[in-house]
């Protein structure tokens, strides 16, 4: 569907944008889950790769340089043989780490609630769905 049937104007679209953006960013899961492991902290590399279940060096490597591209974590490169690397939040990142927390402490309360909500509708959409025994 075009902009002109939804009637969404240029100027709403140009907000939106980078608005969905920056929070596209910031709450996919490898996002959050590096934000998370270096709020307490700086953490190298191989620090944050042990610390995060499931990614790869290169999904690591990526978000790593979108999060500091965006202005969330700062590199620092110490000059040592072998160079040490370590990455910290900045004062943005730490204040949005402490909505995520919050958002962290909102889905640890509810965590039963939607579990009871989901199992109630597909009981309840399951149902009309099966067929009736062949005769």
């Amino acid at each position: 569907m075009s902009r002109s049937h939804t009637r969404v104007s240029e100027e709403v679209t140009g907000e939106a944008c980078p608005l969905v953006e920056v929070i596209d960013h910031v709450s996919g899961k490898w996002s959050i889950s590096i934000l998370v492991a270096a709020a307490h902290g700086p953490i190298r590399f191989t620090e944050l790769e042990r610390s995060i279940e499931g990614i790869s060096r290169r999904m690591l490597t990526l978000n790593l340089r979108r999060l500091e591209r965006d202005g969330l974590l700062t590199r620092t490169v110490h000059p040592t043989v072998p160079p040490k690397v370590e990455y910290a939040l900045t004062p943005m990142a730490r204040e949005l780490y402490s909505h995520l927390t919050g958002l962290v402490g909102w889905a640890e309360r509810h965590r039963g609630a939607i579990t009871r909500a989901r199992s109630a509708y597909d009981a309840t959409t399951a149902a009309p769905q099966q067929s009736a025994p062949p005769e």
